[in-house]
Order: structure tokens, then sequence, then C-alpha cells
């Protein structure tokens, strides 16, 4: 399995299979990341993707758009949910004060060894014990 530098959060996927208008230049910059970054996901990413996908019909995101995805998923690493990750993930969310989920992407980026997380769902610039945010569309 190729090594990566950064680490994609699941919003990111969405934007990048989103049909709707108002995600053009989103997804745009998404797909550039995609084919420029050695990234990583893990298992939550790709869970919540899915269920986003399926929930948020505006986003137009088909079957084939999931499965397209997974194929995509299937060629990265992927940081699996573990008992220890979650554990990691309760530490870092008391010292951070942040929400669980959240929480949980940056121990998985952590566990995977990224320095990078490209998201907009956290202060640009935060680092978080060597992992840098990234908000992709400043």
């Amino acid at each position: 399995m190729p090594s990566a530098d950064v680490f994609l959060d699941a919003n990111l996927l969405l934007y990048a299979c989103s049909r709707a208008d108002e995600d053009a230049a989103k997804s745009a910059r998404v797909q550039e990341l995609i084919v420029n970054s050695r990234f990583a996901l893990s298992t939550q990413d790709i869970q919540e993707f899915i269920a986003n996908a399926l929930r948020k019909k505006k986003l137009g995101i088909s079957e084939a758009g999931i499965d397209a995805t997974l194929e995509l998923a299937s060629k990265v690493p992927v940081q699996p949910m573990t008992l220890e990750l979650i554990i990691k993930a309760v530490t870092l969310r008391r010292r951070f004060q942040i929400s669980h989920w959240d929480s949980t992407i940056i121990a998985a980026a952590q566990a995977i060894g990224c320095t990078t997380l490209y998201s907009e769902n956290f202060t640009h610039g935060q680092d978080f014990d060597g992992l840098r945010v990234v908000n992709p569309f400043r």
C-alpha cells in the first residue's frame, strides 16, 4: 500500500462526487487534490461519505458515485477503526475540546502517519501534535 502525506476528511469525498451546481468549484478543487496528493482515508470517512451521499439527495450522488469512491479507497491507505484508535480519539477529544467524530478523524490521520488534514470542518492552520489542518477552499 502506498504511503500518504495527507488525510482527506469525509466532506471532501462528498464534494468530489457532488453534482450540485453550488459545489462545482469545490468539486474541481477536491478532484485536483485526489489526483495530485498522496492521501489516506479512514473507514469512518468512507462510512460518513456513504451515509451522507444517500441522505443528501441534493448532491446527486448515484450508486455509481459510491462505487467509484469505494474503488478509489481500495487504492489508497485506509485506517480502520480499532479500539486503540477510539481510545486515542477520546484522549484527543478531552484535550482539544472537540467532537468525538472530529477526534477520531484526527486519531486516524495520526495513526496512518499523515502530517496534513484537508478539511473545512476544523480551524485552518490548527496543529494537533504535528497534524496540521488545511482548508483547501481558502
